[in-house]
């Protein structure tokens, strides 16, 4: 097996695992209504899903390593460690 083939495995896996996170918080971000958003003193909802959208459109046009590509899974990451926990905590009975 060659450096090269093994280079494509962990750029495939990284791919499918940055994949996997954009989908889950742009499914996230849809779960929650327009009025939680404003509760919780965060960016629209329109916003967040538009944000990870084309982070996750993206995804498919860009390798994993390009740095727009990078931007839209921070975006995706700081939606899943801010913006989700504030939204949930909302929701909790």
């Amino acid at each position: 097996m060659s450096a090269f083939a093994v280079e494509s495995y962990l750029v495939f896996a990284l791919f499918l695992a940055l994949m996997a996170v954009k989908v889950f918080a742009l499914v996230s971000s849809l779960l929650f209504s327009t009025e939680s958003y404003r509760a919780a003193d965060k960016l629209t909802k329109p916003a967040w899903c538009a944000i990870l959208g084309l982070g996750l459109a993206c995804q498919f046009l860009f390798s994993p390593l390009n740095f727009i590509n990078l931007a839209f899974t921070i975006a995706a990451l700081v939606y899943l460690a801010d913006v989700r926990p504030a939204l949930a905590s909302l929701t909790r009975r």
